[in-house]
């Protein structure tokens, strides 16, 4: 590790507009540059740089500094620029300079005519006939290459240097000497000039600025001497907040970090060991900051530490009550503390400290009596200014009131702040402040401030996916001290929890519990509130008729909550009747949509004020789901996802990837989908949130099914129950056996199943989001019925709706070979295909089914139809509905494009004993025992070519006969990639909880 940075960083802007004027000042054309910034911030280094880069060019070099250590030295800079010259050879031709030789004898000792002429000015000879000297020495000393007079901490030199350089920058024009001035950017003569030569556009001013994260990143890797990404970004984001971008304190603090032990050298790279709050500011930043504010007299620096109580960021107004001046003092006193670069205006009447380290500097030199009693006077002027506190003042004079000692009154300000951001800012905002609260609440015998604190707490850790950490916290609660009916609160918290964490026996447990807790004498707004709990508990996770079982115990709740619909509700039940709304409109969905939509109505309506509430948050997503699935408008489940990431509520954040995922399955962008499903099902389960974790399975299983996987729709399921949930649960059911089974079932070209899987989705219930309402109808009209006109379930959404209209198109179709029917069918099929345009997955594959019933009752062109359905299922790797699609052309009588492009999908020692393609997909299905006419309709070949097919396998194989052939089939069935390389050509009947083979 180096103590400073290896190299100079982040400032190539100014090192090229410093190249140039060397490049200037070698053709003999001469300028003035001021390098200005704060105290580290790296003028030093980046004249050092120029100095170097001089040298290497053959620039003659003269460099001095200004300084106020010792006594008096007038003109030292260009004392020491003069004497830094002489030690190389001295530059020929000086008696070129005639009598300007003597007059820098006032610099130079040897070169004085008359001894007696000690002392600047005792001469009588004018700084301005010793500036032309200086600039004649400086343009002899730089013929033919250049000079660079490079003049360092111009801010600490006397008058006479000021009244030389300002000579020089006047004249430099012409000349090959290049003056470059560092100063510090402070109140002052070397400011002002700097200043006033930029606006007579007689020298060039450069402010340095602070480093961005990028910059501070590169010089922190200098530093550690590591690559730029090995830099851990809880280091560099530590850096930024004590650095202010300020190259000197960050690699003071990033020293500190080491020397602590805190930022440690592993073999895998630099690695932080606890936590990175704010290291002790390393002592020469800590004198920095007390020379600065010293400058400022008693006064500016009781106001300073007035402000440095009150935080990183106070109020003038409030600052300046509590160290005692009026207005016009403070207002003086803050802005010469912006001109020293010790505060900036943060907003209006506010400020805050350049440095936020600062701030704790100042408050570490008050003694502590002195401290608190800042620290009180302060809390009780803002509390006399804004009842009520409101916005941020509730958390600063929390703040004030733990410096003053003050335990129980910081944490009640705490939990009331914490309260709020959960409300107006997320959940992830509020953890931090909540659990600091808990913390200052411990040991208050206040009850009913703990249970505030700690049911907030709970609310803020479960929203915002720490759901591990609120189901431990509350177990050891509610055997505490509260009374019973908080204990039964606390219960029903977790409850909450163990759901969110999709653990909904513990939810349940939790409030039973709750409920012998309370007895006989519970009030009707805590029954109601269990009530809705177990409600939502039994729709999610519920055994049996669990929807029966919820809908029972979310009317039960309404009723004691005495029909908050029509009134205001009291404090505290507006969440408990969006509880049960929600649980109520979810399960008549299916069976009542009028009924449905007036309770999510009502829903919409109790849900409580806040921007970031959570039924309100969660209403939104309810709303956005609903739009998705009724229009395939996905902008307001993007709009709650955005939100729930700005909030940290990682509990919506995951529910609304899983149903954008979904939507984008149905829109056939499966790529999407799955970069989608991957990335939340990894945070979901790293969280613990079962919940959430079940609802991704689920929708990853219909991403298979609409991909034609067959093994990984199985793999899925497992999954889901490994997770504890059941397929069957009337929450799984109508997605598992709709959108994936029926789908799933139909490339497989296995209509049978299909038909199965519809009765399965529709034993579930009638709810749209299942999509196989339309599926059904197309199915039912295929098989020759005529279900009439569509059903309200059959239309309710787009989905639905383009099926149905693909039903209608073959009706019409199977009317007569009347030029009117034939117009209607073509017309009806024209509608569909506009329908189902979003969809295209489901668009072609209904186009191989239409195109079958259509060269049957001889209407359409199903030629056209097929050709574009066998091209799409082909590119998309789905065999089995392509080679169908295929087969159909064959039967037309219409040219069919081969495809064999696929061998290298057969396995390697397949290959080897000259399988192809054709005989890998025969044998695969011999694996289920089939015989050859059953092979030949899944091919779509004659049962002539089948037994071909097999009896040269058994040639090329070497086995005894056909039942060892399908043992070989059925070794090649258990490699999954195997499996899926053919777009799953073994017929398996993929049904929730089982794997059954057709037989």
């Amino acid at each position: 590790m180096n103590t400073r940075a290896a190299s100079l960083i982040g400032r190539s802007m100014e090192l090229r507009l410093l190249d140039e004027s060397l490049a200037n000042v070698a053709a003999g054309r001469g300028a003035a540059v001021f390098l200005l910034g704060e105290t580290g911030i790296g003028r030093t280094r980046l004249a050092a740089e120029v100095h170097r880069r001089a040298g290497a060019a053959g620039i003659q070099v003269l460099r001095g500094r200004g300084s106020r250590i010792g006594p008096d030295a007038p003109l030292r800079a260009f004392t020491e620029a003069l004497f830094s010259g002489l030690r190389e050879p001295a530059p020929p031709g000086l008696t070129e300079l005639g009598p300007y030789l003597s007059v820098l004898g006032r610099l130079v000792p040897h070169w004085r005519d008359d001894p007696a002429t000690q002392h600047p000015g005792s001469d009588g000879t004018s700084v301005i006939v010793l500036a032309e000297a200086i600039l004649r020495f400086a343009a002899l000393a730089g013929r033919g290459q250049g000079c660079l007079l490079l003049l360092d901490d111009l801010q600490d030199a006397d008058p006479q240097t000021l009244a030389v350089v300002e000579y020089l920058i006047d004249n430099l024009a012409g000349q090959p000497v290049l003056l470059i001035c560092t100063v510090r950017d402070e109140p002052g003569a070397a400011t002002d000039l700097a200043e006033s030569s930029c606006r007579r556009a007689t020298g060039t001013l450069v402010r340095l600025s602070p480093f961005n994260r990028p910059d501070l990143r590169r010089m922190a890797a200098s530093v550690l001497g590591a690559d730029p990404t090995a830099v851990p970004d809880s280091v560099l984001d530590r850096l930024w907040v004590d650095s202010a971008g300020n190259p000197l304190l960050a690699e003071e603090f990033l020293s500190a970090m080491v020397s602590s032990g805190t930022l440690v050298a592993e073999e895998s790279g630099w690695q932080v060991h606890g936590p990175l709050v704010s290291r002790p500011v390393p002592a020469s930043a800590a004198r920095r900051v007390a020379a600065d504010a010293g400058r400022l007299g008693p006064l500016g620096l009781q106001v300073l530490s007035a402000g440095a109580v009150i935080g990183e960021r106070f109020p003038l107004a409030v600052a300046r009550v509590v160290a005692g001046v009026n207005d016009h003092q403070a207002e003086q006193y803050a802005r010469a503390a912006v001109d020293q670069r010790l505060l900036r205006m943060d907003n209006t009447g506010w400020y805050a400290f350049v440095h936020p380290f600062a701030a704790g500097v100042l408050q570490n030199r008050l003694l502590p009596k002195a401290r608190v009693e800042l620290a009180r006077r302060a809390a009780e002027e803002i509390e006399a200014r804004r009842p009520g506190l409101p916005g941020e003042w509730c958390e600063l004079v929390a703040g004030l009131r733990l410096q003053t000692g003050d335990r129980p009154a910081a944490g009640r300000l705490l939990t009331e702040a914490g309260v709020r951001i959960l409300q107006d800012m997320g959940p992830h905002a509020a953890v931090d402040r909540l659990e600091r609260a808990r913390q200052l609440l411990r040991d208050d015998p206040d009850d009913a401030a703990r249970l505030r604190a700690l049911e907030a707490l709970l609310q803020a850790l479960t929203d915002s996916g720490r759901v591990r950490q609120a189901l431990a916290l509350g177990a050891g609660e509610t055997d505490g001290d509260f009374s019973a009916e908080d204990r039964a609160r606390l219960c029903v918290r977790q409850a909450w929890s163990a759901l969110v964490a999709g653990r909904y026996s513990l939810g349940l447990t939790h409030l039973a519990t709750a409920r012998t807790l309370l007895g006989q004498g519970a009030t009707p707004a805590a029954t109601a509130a269990i009530d809705a709990a177990e409600a939502n508990l039994q729709l999610q996770g519920g055994t049996g008729d669990a929807f029966a079982a919820a809908e029972t115990s979310a009317r039960r709740a309404l009723a004691a909550l005495h029909d908050p619909q029509e009134a205001t509700p009291q404090e505290g039940t507006a969440d408990v009747a969006c509880q049960a709304w929600y649980v109520l409109g979810t399960v008549l969905r299916g069976r009542e949509p009028t009924e449905a939509a007036i309770c999510f109505a009502r829903m919409r309506r109790l849900a409580p004020d806040g921007r970031t509430s959570r039924w309100r948050v969660f209403t939104q997503l309810l709303l956005a789901t609903e739009a998705s699935t009724a229009t395939e408008d996905d902008v307001p489940l993007r709009r709650v996802l955005e939100h729930a990431d700005h909030t940290g509520a990682a509990v919506v954040r995951y529910h609304a990837d899983a149903m954008l995922a979904l939507h984008e399955v149905r829109a056939g962008d499966t790529t999407a989908a799955s970069v989608r499903l991957d990335a939340a099902l990894a945070g979901a389960e790293k969280l613990g949130l079962g919940h959430a974790v079940r609802e991704l399975r689920v929708v990853t299983a219909v991403l298979a099914a609409h991909r034609g996987r067959g093994r990984d729709l199985e793999d899925a399921l497992v999954r889901l129950r490994e997770g504890g949930h059941k397929a069957d649960h009337p929450r799984n059911a109508p997605l598992l056996h709709g959108m994936a089974g029926v789908f799933l079932a139909l490339l497989d070209e296995n209509r049978e199943r299909a038909l199965q899987q519809v009765e399965r989705a529709r034993a579930a219930g009638d709810a749209p989001e299942g999509g196989w309402q339309g599926m059904a109808r197309l199915l039912a009209v295929l098989d020759g019925d005529d279900p009439g006109p569509a059903t309200a379930s059959a239309l309710a959404t787009p989905w639905n709706r383009a099926f149905a209209l693909f039903a209608d198109a073959i009706r019409a179709g199977r009317a007569g070979g009347a030029v009117l029917a034939q117009a209607d069918a073509g017309r009806a099929m024209a509608a569909a295909e506009r329908a189902a345009g979003r969809y295209p997955t489901a668009l072609h594959l209904c186009r191989r089914l239409v195109a079958e019933a259509a060269l049957r009752d001889g209407w359409g062109d199903p030629e056209a139809w097929l050709r574009e359905a066998e091209d799409y299922f082909h590119g998309a790797g789905m065999s089995i509905v392509a080679g169908a699609c295929r087969a159909l052309l064959r039967q037309a009588g219409a040219p069919v494009r081969q495809r064999r492009s696929g061998s290298t999908r057969v396995p390697a020692p397949m290959r080897a004993l000259g399988v192809t393609v054709r005989e890998y997909e025969v044998l695969m299905l011999l694996a289920q025992r089939l015989g050859n006419r059953s092979i030949a309709a899944r091919l779509h070949i004659s049962p002539r070519t089948a037994e071909k097919h097999v009896a040269s396998l058994i040639t090329k194989t070497g086995v005894a006969g056909r039942d060892a052939l399908g043992d070989v089939g059925a070794r090649s069935v258990r490699d999954a990639d195997s499996m899926r390389a053919v777009g799953a050509a073994v017929d398996v009947q993929y049904l929730p909880g089982e794997v059954a083979r057709a037989g």
